[in-house]
């Protein structure tokens, strides 16, 4: 079948608005003055920041800085709990970065300038590692950006957002396409890991060579 635009889906795919897909299109719940200057330190449930999104994943650079929210809080938040196969996305500032929630931060909340995708929990039609990288790639980062407003701080509401049409293969061809992204998305996280503490060791080296600490050898 013909799209609107003139393309035609290769056989036995089709195309969805994303709130079709989606039990649920949350935004995270306002923070309190009660949250404010808790972490990890403290008591309480964790909190996902938009900071954390990185390649389609959660990566939480320090446990002890993350901010949470009191145990008594948090259990009237309970709807705002995080599941696994939810997926994140950005709706403020750097708009569109996404990852999916793995059994890692399950159980956790999410900051207000996220929303959370929630699929059905039964008979879904789509993938959750699929659709992560469906919404990451080239031509929705696009259909985001241009439905962005705000000169200062962009962002894109929940209902722009559920608005963004979803090209959908067969359930199966789901699962191979998001194996093999997430396999390579698995692989530049080692890589930008390797960079990383390569980066500190040269520093680290640098130091020491360049005050006379360590001779230099031939």
């Amino acid at each position: 079948m013909r799209t609107t635009d003139g393309f035609v889906p290769p056989s036995g795919w089709a195309r969805h608005l994303l709130r079709e897909l989606c039990e649920s299109i949350q935004a995270g719940p306002s923070r309190h003055e009660e949250d404010r200057g808790r972490t990890g330190a403290d008591d309480g449930v964790p909190l996902v920041l938009p900071r954390d999104l990185h390649g389609r994943r959660i990566l939480i650079e320090d446990a002890a800085a993350v901010p949470t929210v009191s145990s008594d809080r948090a259990w009237r938040l309970g709807k705002y709990r995080l599941a696994e196969g939810d997926i994140l996305v950005t709706r403020t500032g750097t708009v569109g970065r996404c990852a999916v929630v793995t059994g890692e931060h399950a159980g956790w909340l999410f900051h207000p300038n996220l929303v959370r995708l929630r699929l059905p929990g039964e008979f879904r039609r789509v993938s959750a590692a699929y659709l992560t990288a469906y919404l990451s790639a080239t031509a929705a980062q696009e259909w985001i950006r241009t439905r962005t407003t705000g000169a200062v701080i962009p962002s894109l509401s929940i209902r722009t957002l559920g608005e963004l049409p979803v090209l959908l293969p067969p359930v199966a061809e789901q699962e191979m396409i998001g194996a093999t992204l997430a396999a390579l998305d698995a692989k530049i996280q080692a890589h930008t890991e390797i960079a990383r503490a390569t980066g500190e060791y040269r520093g680290v080296l640098a130091d020491a060579l360049l005050s006379g600490v360590l001779p230099a050898e031939p």
